[in-house]
């Protein structure tokens, strides 16, 4: 599993965190940034991860601001992101299962380390239910407007 990781300074230390999860758990991630608590612009980095997950060079991307609300709409911007802005188990298990969402969006602010961390293993061992396959279809078919 190879994941593409990206905040902005709002969802800094929270993406800093989620890298030590990975790195203690052996797995893949590459961190488009940001470097630092400096103010950035989060559509920056939505399109950086978005772009990778997109062109498959990752399995799924993570993308982190202050709420996670702002970097979550950046991210659908990308063409054939489904980014989905997730803030519980629950959420994060569905958004894999129904949407079959290839982009997370956590707040930074809003989302504690541990929560987090919860929400991550839920997305990750959750699996595509296949029966949702002519929404996302749809939802290709939006894209093509």
């Amino acid at each position: 599993m190879k994941i593409a990781i990206g905040s902005d300074h709002g969802g800094f230390e929270l993406k800093e965190n989620i890298k030590k999860y990975f790195e203690d758990k052996n797995i893949q991630y590459h961190d488009f940034g940001t470097n630092s608590n400096d103010a950035v612009d989060y559509p920056d980095f939505a399109n950086k991860v978005g772009h990778a997950v997109v062109e498959k060079q990752y399995d799924f991307g993570i993308v982190i601001c202050g709420t996670g609300i702002g970097i979550s709409i950046a991210a659908n911007k990308v063409k054939g992101v489904r980014a989905a802005l997730v803030y519980d188990e629950n959420t994060g298990q569905l958004a894999r299962q129904h949407n079959n969402a290839n982009v997370i969006a956590l707040g930074g602010r809003t989302t504690p380390y541990e929560k987090a961390i919860k929400i991550l293993e839920a997305y990750m061992n959750a699996s595509y239910e296949p029966r949702h396959e002519q929404r996302i279809k749809k939802i290709h078919n939006i894209e093509k407007e």
